[in-house]
């Protein structure tokens, strides 16, 4: 760009002065007191009344929370975490969102733009004698830059266009490209700064979706806990009943076979007992003594020997097998538990089994 700029005298004075010196104060009541920098989308409010950029809170609240997990439901969240204001040091408790549950500060965001709009339009429409400098070509030094060359997209001097290198390039008055390039600039910051609007409301919808995602995951956790705590009752329940009705028939069987146990036994002794009258028996010398007394023993043989074919447990009494559940198709059954496809009462649309929402 073949233009050089030269500043006059030193020196200002005027209104300008003074619209400048407010603005600058506007903009110091815009600083963030954490990065130093004009506050940047989107701001937060305390309840102590003062501002900070959200990054700014969080990294402060991160730092001084290393253990609170964003935005979870852990049960450091759940009861509440302390944050205190850079400015002032006031304490104040957040929620389980922690820095995005607090408030948007809309009228210092909109302050911004509207100062940023003002800035801009203030730049590209001063004077060029409240820019305390004079633009002159370096090849014709004492020319001033007056036209633009559209072929070369540069400003440039008349010298340049009749003697020099554009004198074969189309060219526009300085002042017709300065108005319809500050016009666009115009258009095109009032296109941004709507369009800035536009992604800020987009993104404060996706955060609001973001913490009713948060709710409605936690809820039907706790719906699906519940469900899950019920069939476990439902099973301990039937558990319990089944295993008093095997305790029952084991106590049954015991009963009889222990029963069964005190007979024989009483039978063995008595049996025992004839066995050593009977040897006492034959050691008698006299003839007819052993006659009478071999003659009641063996009577009494016979009974016992009779009484020997008691009552004794069929085969295969202590058999327990028949206590059997099939429980395969339950297991696969459990195993398959999956949510239902369809709508639920709220209107939410349930994902197809196996499958994800779209």
């Amino acid at each position: 760009m073949n233009f050089a700029l030269r500043p006059p005298s030193a020196g200002s004075s005027g209104p300008g002065a003074g619209r400048g010196a407010t603005m600058e104060n506007l903009e110091k009541q815009l600083i963030c007191p954490v990065c130093l920098e004009m506050f940047s989308k989107p701001v937060v409010i305390l309840p102590c009344q003062h501002n900070l950029c959200r990054k700014c809170a969080n990294d402060i609240f991160q730092s001084t929370n290393p253990l609170w997990q964003s935005r979870g439901s852990s049960s450091m969240a759940s009861s509440g975490t302390r944050f205190r204001c850079p400015a002032c040091r006031h304490e104040v408790v957040l929620d389980r969102h922690g820095v995005f549950g607090l408030q948007r500060n809309l009228l210092v965001e909109n302050i911004i733009d509207i100062y940023r709009q003002q800035e801009a339009y203030r730049l590209v429409n001063i004077k060029p004698e409240q820019q305390k400098q004079q633009l002159l070509c370096e090849e014709h030094e004492e020319e001033k830059i007056n036209i633009y060359c559209l072929s070369c997209e540069t400003p440039t001097c008349s010298m340049c266009k009749v003697f020099g290198k554009h004198k074969d390039c189309e060219v526009a008055p300085l002042s017709s490209v300065y108005m319809r390039q500050k016009t666009d600039l115009s258009d095109g910051i009032a296109i941004l700064v709507a369009s800035n609007d536009h992604v800020q409301a987009v993104i404060s919808q996706m955060e609001e979706i973001c913490r009713t995602v948060e709710e409605n995951g936690q809820r039907q956790r706790e719906q699906l806990a519940i469900r899950f705590d019920s069939l476990l009752a439902i099973l301990d329940e039937r558990k319990q009943e089944l295993v008093g009705l095997i305790t029952k028939q084991q106590d049954d069987k015991l009963k009889l076979v222990q029963s069964l146990i005190r007979q024989h036994s009483d039978h063995l002794e008595a049996a025992v007992t004839l066995v050593e009258s009977a040897i006492q028996s034959m050691e008698e010398p006299h003839m007819p003594v052993f006659i009478q007394s071999a003659k009641v023993i063996l009577e009494k043989i016979e009974v016992t020997a009779r009484a020997s074919n008691m009552e004794r447990p069929e085969l295969g009494y202590e058999s327990m097998s028949h206590f059997f559940i099939d429980t395969d198709d339950l297991t696969d059954m459990l195993r398959n538990i999956n949510f239902c496809s369809g709508v639920g009462d709220n209107g939410e649309e349930y994902p197809e089994e196996g499958g994800e929402e779209s």
